[in-house]
């Protein structure tokens, strides 16, 4: 998978078909082409952890 696309889930339960959508459309609002279905691209989860294990934000210690 290209690190230049999301891949989401139609939410419709008569659909369900998985989309393949560009990162530029984070936070935004795209249509199912299988069902027009209007979908909510999620935004980029927030990186509360570096790879040691400890949290990267000072107030969580």
């Amino acid at each position: 998978m290209s690190n230049d696309t999301v891949r989401i889930m139609c939410p419709n339960l008569t659909c369900r078909k998985v989309l393949a959508v560009p990162t530029s459309a984070r936070g935004k609002t795209v249509r199912c082409r299988n069902c027009s279905t209007n979908i909510r691209v999620p935004e980029p989860a927030a990186q509360s952890e570096t790879k040691d294990g400890k949290s990267s934000d000072p107030k969580a210690a």
